[in-house]
């Protein structure tokens, strides 16, 4: 029975964009090498019309550089036509790969979201907030211990105004005793001068005359000069 009706063949997979460029592309090489030939040829025949006097060996020549020409014609439309086909299956090659694309894309999310999911269930808000009260409470105690421990033992925690008067009043009062003599026996040099301030003469320092003592120690009265 296989050989009166033969074997059913498998079809064969259709090409892929890639192949389809491919092959075109290859076309398109063979028929840009032909372009170049007829150029090469037509560039012969220019020099050759030239060269040649008007008349028939001149209109051989320009038959064959028309039928050359026209052959030209022909392939840079084929040419043309293969790079439209070339274009239009790369724009949907590339539409295919953005789908692609597309298509990972959505399926890292899915996944990524799914995991996201999973680690959300594990994560409590409110056991987040109360650890960061928690670690606002050690810092304030871990504060309170640093500054316990740094306090001093001689200096009060607190010195009012009138203490610190009291305070600088004894220090200046101690400065001037290292000098000899304490403040409160020291003249007040905020009062004036009274002799300055009425401007008294001074007292006289001339030598005056002894007077004498009597048996008890006491001066005697002076006479009154007798004038004669």
């Amino acid at each position: 029975m296989k050989r009166v009706f033969g074997v059913k063949k498998d079809k064969e997979p259709p090409p892929s964009i890639q192949d389809a460029s491919d092959r075109i592309n290859k076309r398109g090489d063979n028929v840009e090498e032909k372009l170049k030939k007829l150029d090469a040829e037509l560039s012969r025949y220019k020099e050759q019309i030239k060269k040649t006097r008007p008349g028939p060996a001149q209109e051989a020549i320009k038959a064959r550089a028309m039928r050359i020409l026209k052959q030209k014609r022909m392939y840079e439309g084929q040419r043309d036509m293969l790079y439209n086909q070339t274009f239009n299956l790369d724009q949907v090659a590339f539409a295919s790969e953005g789908l692609k694309d597309a298509q990972q894309t959505m399926s890292a999310l899915k996944s990524a979201n799914k995991e996201l999911k999973g680690m959300m269930k594990t994560v409590n808000i409110q056991d987040i907030d109360n650890l960061q009260d928690e670690m606002m409470d050690m810092m304030d105690v871990s504060n309170e211990i640093q500054e316990t421990l740094g306090r001093s033992y001689n200096v009060p925690d607190y010195i009012d105004e009138e203490e610190l008067m009291e305070l600088d009043a004894l220090e200046a009062d101690m400065g001037s005793e290292a000098d000899g003599i304490p403040s409160y026996l020291q003249p007040d040099k905020e009062e004036p001068d009274l002799d300055t301030e009425f401007n008294l003469p001074a007292a006289p320092t001339g030598n005056t005359t002894a007077q004498g003592e009597d048996e008890h120690g006491l001066p005697t009265v002076p006479r009154a000069s007798l004038r004669s």
